[in-house]
């Protein structure tokens, strides 16, 4: 006879997106390794607190996202969901799950919020107000990315706010904790995490197009189609390498294990290319860059991070 499982025991991380938390893990650990590349210090305590403060906002905010998107009809109607884009569906096959993610989501933030006041005062006073202005503006992001009223994915501000909260944001908010700000190192590297988490989003939207389209979530696939939506995500991922490069060559001294992070690049990033420009309008095949894609960007995140600590060691 068949079994119903209780929808309260639905797996914890199926609802926070465990999988997709690599990519504020990956920033965390690049901004705070070239702080320590820069200083020859290494802040442990703060480092930990930086950590849970940035998984704390990032399960807030893939909570929210889904509470929202299925409130206003997204997921619901998405019959191309999968395990790398549209959604967890957790709220679209359990309803009645809502509060618990609701408390999920808010104690998200809260956890947030008590570890960036314990931070303040292990930092420079001269660091407070990056620290402050940096939770702020991840406590607004993780909610209103989809909440209404501002909605920034709906109202085309969405393809902005993941590169930002996910490059320039968490890699500075990391090198704060280690009491490193606007240092030129830190500002050539905070685009490139952002970039890796971006190209996830594009390629999601691609899959997602006529449901997003149908309940008006305005992402650049809605706007401008596959088409040129391929070639925005293949320009911002070769932006991204080009970054990589003048890093490593420009402004790290002895900067050469920063290229074995493009190593993924060489073996997956074609294969992601051949699809996109031959295959956009098939959502089958966009599935299955969906798929190369977070395999690269994984890859990617796991080597940059390694070839940090390689530069750091030799």
């Amino acid at each position: 006879m068949k079994t119903i499982m209780d929808p309260n025991r639905l797996n914890f991380l199926k609802m926070v997106r465990a999988p997709f938390l690599s990519s504020i893990i990956s920033p965390l650990f690049v901004g705070a390794f070239l702080a320590l590349y820069i200083t020859g210090r290494f802040e442990l305590f703060n480092f930990i607190i930086v950590f849970i403060m940035g998984v704390c906002l990032h399960m807030a905010t893939n909570v929210y996202n889904d509470i929202y998107d299925t409130l206003q009809g997204t997921d619901k109607i998405n019959v191309n969901r999968n395990e790398f884009s549209g959604g967890s569906g957790v709220l679209v096959d359990n309803p009645n799950l809502l509060p618990v993610m609701y408390r999920i989501a808010r104690f998200g933030l809260l956890g947030a919020l008590i570890t960036s006041i314990g931070l303040l005062f292990r930092i420079d006073d001269s660091l407070r107000i990056y620290l402050i202005a940096l939770f702020l503006l991840s406590a607004f992001f993780s909610k209103y990315y989809t909440a209404a009223p501002i909605k920034l994915a709906y109202r085309g501000w969405g393809e902005v706010s993941v590169w930002f909260a996910f490059g320039p944001m968490a890699i500075l908010v990391a090198a704060v904790s280690q009491n490193i700000g606007f240092h030129k190192i830190i500002c050539v590297a905070v685009p490139i995490t952002g970039i890796s988490t971006l190209s996830i989003l594009l390629i999601g939207q691609m899959i997602d197009l006529e449901a997003d389209k149908e309940t008006g979530k305005w992402g650049i696939a809605v706007r401008w189609g596959n088409k040129t939506t391929s070639y925005i995500y293949l320009l911002v991922q070769v932006l991204l390498c080009i970054d990589i490069i003048i890093l490593s060559l420009i402004y790290l001294k002895n900067g050469w294990p920063i290229l074995i992070s493009l190593i993924p690049y060489i073996i997956i990033f074609p294969k992601i290319c051949n699809i996109l420009i031959h295959n956009y309008h098939d959502t089958e095949f966009l599935k299955t860059a969906a798929r190369l894609n977070v395999y690269l960007h994984l890859l990617f995140s796991l080597c940059f991070i390694l070839s940090i600590i390689l530069l750091i060691v030799f």
